[in-house]
């Protein structure tokens, strides 16, 4: 059902708001199904403008120093912050998370855009003096070019905001691509630096489908990509992007394991695992996705695990009255996509403990809801232990030891991140030592790291060298000169006093 009033969704290049007449793509709000917006879909030409747009804008913002880039970005962080509770609300509206996820996703963004602040100290290089006799050596790190952005439906505000504002601190142009799905926060980040006074062409937001990013990762004047998505598609832009002479970043899918420890303090492990297997609803790559239960621990966690489940209260997110504790997938055919593996989990032979596939609201009978599921005896074998699932589902698999809990885990293609829940700092040693994930947690559910770390995915999870986020991000938007000296001559002579 369309709404009323749909919310305009221009394309953003060289400084100018551009509203083409293309066929668009419905964007929904996940709370009642309803239509909100069309985003247009744009190809080979919207791309082509929004590149050369940035491309000419290069020369002059590259040669802008650091500090007056960091300071316009000091502005952008104070907008941002003035316009937070309007953020937030377009953020629950399209996606569907809480506002309480919502506001803490925004100031991650937010964190990002003060790291990015940092620009005249992160952009510093070396010098080594009489590196040989009378000579000198210095390094320098230099942008790139036209960088580009392809960020996905879950964090409307906070992946692009990941990517940009350091893009563009470091001195680089931006192209924005973000999920057609939830293209209209991306909008109202891109007219708050543009209020910032971002000089035009700087920042372009296009939007599209795979016609568009394959426009934007084979662009001859494209430098480097950043990509946050699903492991087939990262896999594929880190290929084709790297045949295109680009430099690429690319962030897949994950499949997190949560070992719980017969030691633990149950309580808290329950509470942090239930957050980390259904906050923001499953949609997100560092969702706690599987427990790995060991030795005794099984039974009474898989119990204090089905109370805290079924006392979530699962409705609408757009409005700011009596917010639940959950709101809705972002769209019918996921959570269509996610039933259909909870069922084949049932298929197969694992027990449901909790089942949240009956959840409907009172309200809202057309949302995309589904509640917290918890599956019980999973095997490595089965559909649902494999697959990213993105939807509110844990998966509980029983371990005889940390051993084989390790194992288990380091079976996984995935990387992404994996904790443990133990009062035994030998068991947090060997499973930090032992277990292949790129971000671990120790009595913390969701290790994500902050602005200054590194967001260091392995495995399928990650394709590239450079990871978002921290020092290496600085390294990816940059390329580092080196730069040796020596100059002739005996005496400095008459020159000082001519």
């Amino acid at each position: 059902m369309k709404s009323a009033h749909l919310v305009p969704c221009p394309f953003y290049v060289g400084g100018e708001w551009l509203r083409p007449k293309l066929v668009g793509t419905p964007v929904y709000n996940p709370s009642t199904g309803d239509v909100i917006a069309e985003c247009p879909v744009g190809g080979a030409s919207e791309v082509n403008a929004a590149v050369e747009a940035a491309a000419a804008a290069f020369p002059a913002w590259r040669d802008t120093p650091a500090i007056e880039r960091a300071r316009l970005l000091f502005r952008y962080r104070h907008l941002v912050e003035e316009n937070f509770d309007h953020l937030c609300s377009s953020i629950s509206l399209e996606h569907g998370k809480t506002l309480v996820e919502s506001r803490g996703s925004l100031y991650r963004g937010m964190e990002n855009i003060e790291y990015a602040c940092g620009a005249p100290t992160l952009l510093f290089g070396d010098t080594l003096e009489n590196i040989a006799r009378n000579v000198d050596c210095e390094t320098t790190l230099q942008p790139l070019g036209v960088c580009v952005g392809i960020t996905p439906f879950n964090f409307p505000a906070m992946v692009p905001l990941w990517m940009f504002p350091l893009a563009i601190a470091c001195g680089n142009t931006f192209v924005l691509k973000p999920s057609e799905k939830v293209p209209l926060t991306a909008v109202l980040l891109a007219e708050l630096i543009e209020k910032a006074g971002l000089p035009k062409g700087v920042l372009n937001v296009v939007h599209g489908g795979r016609e568009c990013v394959e426009a934007l990762i084979t662009h001859p004047k494209v430098s480097a990509v950043s990509f946050v998505g699903s492991s087939p598609v990262a896999r594929y832009i880190h290929e084709t992007g790297t045949k295109s002479g680009k430099r690429v970043q690319a962030n897949g899918g994950a499949k997190n394991y949560i070992v719980v420890m017969p030691d633990a303090d149950l309580p808290r492990s329950v509470e942090a695992l239930a957050t980390a297997a259904f906050g923001c609803a499953g949609e997100r790559c560092m969702a706690g996705s599987t427990a790995l239960a060991v030795g005794g621990a099984a039974d009474a966690l898989v119990t204090q695990l089905v109370d805290a489940a079924r006392s979530i209260k699962v409705g609408r997110t757009d409005t700011s009255m009596s917010q639940p504790d959950m709101g809705p997938l972002v769209t019918a055919e996921h959570r269509d996509r996610v039933r259909g593996l909870v069922e084949s989990g049932e298929r197969e032979g694992a027990t449901l403990a909790c089942d949240g596939r009956g959840t409907s609201v009172a309200d809202a009978p057309n949302g995309f809801y589904l509640g917290a599921t918890i599956v019980d005896n999973v095997r490595e074998t089965m559909t649902l232990a494999r697959e990213e699932v993105f939807g509110p589902v844990l998966n509980v698999m029983r371990m005889e030891d940390l051993g084989q809990a390790i194992e288990t885990a380091n079976r996984s293609s995935y990387g992404n991140g994996a904790s443990i829940f133990t009062s035994s700092g030998a068991a947090a040693r060997e499973f930090k030592h032992r277990v292949k994930a790129g971000m671990v947690g120790i009595n913390v559910g969701v290790p994500a790291t902050m602005a200054m770390f590194p967001f260091t995915g392995w495995g399928a999870s990650f394709y590239g060298d450079l990871h978002i986020q921290g020092r290496e991000a600085v390294q990816f938007y940059t390329q580092q000169k080196t730069t040796t000296t020596r100059w002739f001559g005996g005496t400095v002579g008459d020159v000082w006093r001519k």
